[in-house]
């Protein structure tokens, strides 16, 4: 199943990979995916029109910086 996405901006990660980060229209929802692999990139999660898991902190990183 396809859904309608708006293109948020690229970024280029360390390892030299493209990515882009989109907005699902339909559920607001942000998705990364990976444009393009870098040539020295080792990461086998970063793999071309696939998307990567969102970055989550831990929740006592949370909680500290509320205080």
């Amino acid at each position: 199943m396809m859904s309608l996405v708006r293109l948020l901006g690229f970024t280029t990660l360390g390892c030299g990979c493209v990515t882009g980060r989109y907005r699902e229209v339909a559920t607001n929802r942000e998705l990364i995916y990976v444009e393009e692999k870098g040539p020295a990139c080792e990461c086998t999660t970063h793999r071309r029109n696939h998307t990567l898991a969102a970055v989550r902190r831990p929740l006592s990183v949370l909680s500290a910086r509320a205080s």
